[in-house]
């Protein structure tokens, strides 16, 4: 059976709220365990157990919050173990160009440096669901929609 870790900050609780929509979306799959965290519960160095690793934010100035971005840098020890697992970012942030689109990038550019593999999507929020604010009905289907695409990735992988 694969892994997939669902890792988050999230200081309003929107962002966590997002990481368990993700999850309902993964878990509709008979071959793939879901595990959600908040960034603070995670052990690094249980990091390679999983085969899909999936990160969100909130926005802070235009990127990830600093606790994310701390759990990132000490993911530098497993650097070259990730390579060719399955990778996502989702962020929320308050308002409409608050920097949602730059907070996911950062993350799967750390992703990508780690040489996971990540998959767009054509149809919704192409790099990652993001959410203004609180999630609402279309986030909640984007962020469903996003674990159900990863989980299904992550088998074929």
């Amino acid at each position: 059976m694969k892994k997939m870790v669902i890792i988050y900050y999230s200081r309003t609780g929107n962002t966590e709220e997002m990481a368990g929509f993700i999850a309902e979306g993964a878990s509709g799959r008979d071959d793939i365990e879901v595990k959600v965290t908040g960034v603070d519960d995670f052990d690094v160095n249980s990091l390679t157990e999983y085969d899909c690793i999936v990160m969100g934010s909130p926005t802070y100035y235009g990127s990830m919050a600093g606790a994310l971005k701390d759990l990132l840098d000490r993911t530098v020890k497993f650097h070259g173990q990730l390579d060719g697992r399955v990778g996502g970012a989702f962020a929320s942030a308050a308002n409409i160009g608050g920097g949602n689109e730059t907070t996911v990038c950062d993350i799967l550019n750390a992703l990508l440096v780690h040489g996971m593999i990540v998959q767009g999507n054509p149809q919704g929020d192409h790099y990652g669901p993001v959410s203004i604010g609180k999630p609402d009905n279309r986030v909640k289907n984007q962020c469903r929609q996003y674990g159900e695409r990863l989980a299904v990735l992550t088998g074929k992988v």
